[in-house]
């Protein structure tokens, strides 16, 4: 993966309006849609983070990207790069993990989420793909399906709690700790 595409891309934080939007689907995959996922997921290896979605560095598009490895010399890096994705099934069953942002760094809390779903996409190559997933990558998948959505994890949490994290986020902003 060059190093070059990593410096094309900043990760945006909360206010910014562009984490609001909802990202309009692609078209096809083609190589400035690979060349984005792997710009993508070397900003995300480098914050570093398990996913990333378009919106959270100003583009709008269903494109986003995760990797749930340790990333340890005993576990090689392994990217799902997801395009156009869309949740054909979500268990009435609930999960309830803490979940985190790079949109929103250094802020946590709980958010219940169905607990499995199988979602379709376009992967990496262009192919038509399905995944049934449960536990963190059922939430990271539905996690980075709301940033596409115009939506964040905060957005699950009383207007008190959310607001509090954006200032705490501003005043992190302020004091250059970000």
């Amino acid at each position: 993966m060059p190093m070059s595409t990593k410096k094309n891309y900043r990760i945006v934080t909360v206010p910014d309006p562009v984490l609001k939007q909802i990202a309009q689907p692609v078209d096809k995959v083609d190589d400035a849609i690979r060349t984005q996922m792997d710009g993508m997921l070397a900003v995300m290896y480098d914050a570093p983070g398990i996913g990333l979605a378009a919106n959270q560095v100003g583009l709008l598009n269903r494109v986003f990207v995760m990797d749930l490895s340790s990333r340890t010399e005993e576990e090689e890096p392994n990217p799902i790069c997801m395009v156009n994705p869309q949740i054909l099934y979500e268990s009435e069953e609930m999960s309830v993990m803490e979940e985190g942002c790079l949109s929103i760094p250094k802020q946590y809390a709980e958010v219940e989420r169905p607990a499995i779903v199988r979602v379709k996409y376009i992967d990496y190559n262009g192919k038509d793909a399905e995944l049934e997933a449960q536990g963190l990558l059922s939430h990271c998948i539905q996690h980075e399906m709301d940033h596409l959505n115009g939506m964040l994890f905060i957005d699950y949490l009383s207007t008190l709690k959310r607001n509090i994290m954006i200032k705490k986020v501003h005043k992190l902003k302020k004091q250059n700790l970000l």
